[in-house]
């Protein structure tokens, strides 16, 4: 094996990721450490330019408040949150976001984002919250602002690109930084660190997907998202929560097409292979989940919910009536021909421009199986889980909100270590994006807003606590040592066998991952189980899990490339037991349409609206899981 340049960066606050939480964070930590003559380092896995959940692009911003325009307030914001997560939700956090996110949009705009305005100059939208905008260049746009900002800092501000973060680096109980090796050349990376973010995104992969074969690489959500963030925090000893609330978005079949522009945009239906629209048609079983299942809008884990009754009765396929939308918005113009084959035109072009604007590969099928929208329906379907913290699912670290928000239920655990906004349980850790729980529906924008309150929060605590990091170097070449075991491992073992894929004595990323796949899909609640579990299952996942742990030390690795492969299935398998430990504690069935509890089909109010939290102990390596009562704000 060669060798490995060991590179030691020395920083005041270190950024992980590049995506939109990220960005936030670099814009807004390079201004105030301007001021205070502070360092900001900046490490991405790939480039920030298309880094992250947006790096295809995007069709709309999800979240915009229009604040102080007489449209909307954050008390409506942080309901609509409460009433889509059953319940379940962190509002001090959800609420901070909002106050704050619309000045991140604006900004968007002022970078050069084109959003869509109507013949009076407002903000197009798509639903309440939800603004459409020309979002193909929308990350280089943002990550452009970012690095800009960044580079006002001179030598002070610097950017990695193409490193992987693998471990956190801690002394006692303060994180200290962070090492991963660089996927290009033989370099292993320290970064030391008096206070860091970690905006390393959410999981795909985890379990088993929809496309396989030539397909597997396909998903709703960005396929590199390995888990990362949640692996930090956990190994970090970070108190996680809502780790059992995992999202399954519906999406046009194969390709994951969104479908929220045909929703809320050309209003279009759903309906099962015989006509029948499941809404309609089911409308009784959302009084079961009352109250939210009566509230407004309906949650979109009970929408799923309702769509799935249909295919376990035999009346799949399910469609999106494209062709009776695009028709029935052209209707106002059919007495004008000239008019109406020009307003099929448009919203015929919009259609399309929905996908290239995010996912490409849905117009290559819709061409591909000879779909023209405004003639045909096409199929949708659940994909598999993700976790994701930013969009409806709400996994993610345990963290501290603003002080003028935080309940004082909450403020208690953190009194010994200061109220700095969006830090973890963990000294100096802050978290961002998908890497902070509890706080759903901040989607891009949001994300980006919460990068820049936790960036001020993290220069807040650099300020207090302005000393070096103690780094203690021998730890730092056992974690050398460790993270680069894979390419020691096929180097030595490789020639005893003729072919390198199988070998007796390690296992390769890709067989690894299917492994994880399998355990995954059939036990937790993945496609092929049809989301369903329950105790006896989630108990054999565990077991299984402890095996792919023990076999997780003989991963090999041909190059860097494998060696960042594998490092992201490790990161994906402890996601995937704190998953399975939080759902197997919740013993209830609160979002059905994202899992259901077999033995548990209940949601149960009295005993668990609560959050689940769990935090694994770095010493021991043993796990607690314990119920944090829900305080709702006064709204």
């Amino acid at each position: 094996m060669q060798p490995f340049e060991t590179v030691v960066v020395d920083t005041d606050l270190l950024i992980l990721g590049g995506g939109m939480s990220a960005c936030g964070a670099t814009f807004e930590a390079s201004y105030w450490a301007k001021k205070h003559g502070l360092k900001v380092t900046v490490v991405d896995k790939a480039a920030m330019d298309r880094s992250g959940a947006v790096a295809m692009g995007l069709s709309a911003i999800n979240e915009y408040i229009g604040y102080g325009k007489g449209q909307n307030t954050c008390e409506d914001y942080v309901k609509y949150v409460r009433q889509d997560l059953m319940g379940i939700s962190r509002e001090d956090l959800v609420y901070d976001i909002a106050r704050h996110v619309d000045s991140s949009v604006h900004l968007f705009e002022k970078w050069g984002l084109p959003i869509w305005k109507d013949e009076k100059g407002e903000y197009v939208h798509e639903g309440r919250w939800q603004i459409m905008i020309n979002g193909e260049s929308y990350k280089v746009i943002v990550a452009e602002a970012a690095k800009n900002a960044l580079a006002t800092l001179g030598e002070n501000g610097q950017l990695f690109e193409r490193v992987f973060i693998v471990e956190p680096l801690m002394n006692g109980d303060t994180c200290v930084g962070a090492v991963g090796f660089s996927v290009r050349e033989p370099k292993f990376y320290v970064f030391k660190a008096k206070a860091t973010i970690v905006c390393m995104g959410g999981a795909v992969h985890v379990f088993r997907p929809r496309s396989v074969g030539e397909g597997l690489g396909r998903a709703w959500y960005p396929p590199w998202n390995c888990g990362s963030s949640a692996y930090f925090t956990i190994r970090a000893g970070a108190e996680m929560t809502c780790q059992e609330v995992r999202f399954i978005p519906v999406r046009f079949k194969d390709g994951y097409g969104p479908v929220g522009a045909w929703f809320l945009l050309f209003k279009s239906r759903a309906t099962n292979a015989f006509g029948g629209e499941y809404m309609v048609e089911r409308a009784e079983e959302l009084k079961k989940w009352a109250p939210y299942g009566t509230g407004k809008p309906i949650p979109a884990n009970l929408r799923n919910w309702l769509g799935m009754e249909d295919i376990m009765e035999g009346k799949g396929p399910i469609y999106m009536r494209t062709e009776e939308a695009i028709a029935n918005l052209a209707a106002a113009y059919k007495d004008d021909p000239k008019a109406f084959k020009k307003k099929m035109k448009e919203l015929e072009a919009e259609a399309w421009e929905d996908f290239l604007d995010m996912t490409i590969t849905q117009s290559f099928l819709w061409a591909a199986t000879n779909v023209k929208p405004e003639e045909k329906p096409s199929e949708i379907a659940a994909a598999e889980p993700y976790f994701i913290g930013s969009h409806s699912g709400a996994s993610g670290a345990w963290v501290c909100g603003p002080e003028d928000l935080m309940p004082e239920e909450y403020k208690a655990q953190w009194k010994d270590i200061g109220l700095y906004n969006r830090m973890s349980t963990v000294k100096g850790l802050f978290c961002a994006g998908d890497a902070s729980g509890a706080s759903s529906h901040k989607f891009s924008s949001g994300s980006h807003a919460e990068g820049r309150i936790a960036a001020k929060g993290a220069i807040a605590y650099i300020l207090d606590h302005n000393q070096a990091p103690e780094v203690d170097m021998a730890k730092v070449e056992e974690l050398k040592e460790r993270i680069l075991k894979p390419l020691q491992i096929f180097e030595q073992y490789s020639p005893i066998s003729s072919d390198p894929e199988i070998n007796p004595n390690y296992i390769m990323p890709k067989m690894f991952m299917f492994r994880l796949q399998k355990i995954m899909d059939e036990y937790a609640g993945g496609v092929t189980a049809q989301f369903t579990t329950n105790k006896p299952m989630l108990e054999r996942a565990l077991e299984l899990l402890q095996f792919l742990k023990e076999d997780s030390e003989k991963l090999a690795a041909r190059d860097l490339h494998e060696l960042m492969r594998a490092w992201e299935n490790v990161h994906r398998m402890w996601i995937a037991e704190s998953h399975v430990r939080h759902i197997l504690f919740r013993e209830e069935t609160r979002w059905p349409g994202y899992y259901f509890r077999a033995d548990f089909p209940d949601m149960d109010e009295e005993n668990w609206k609560c959050f689940v939290n769990s935090v694994w102990n770095p010493q021991t390596g043993e796990w607690t899981l314990k119920k944090v009562p829900v305080v709702h704000l006064p709204v």
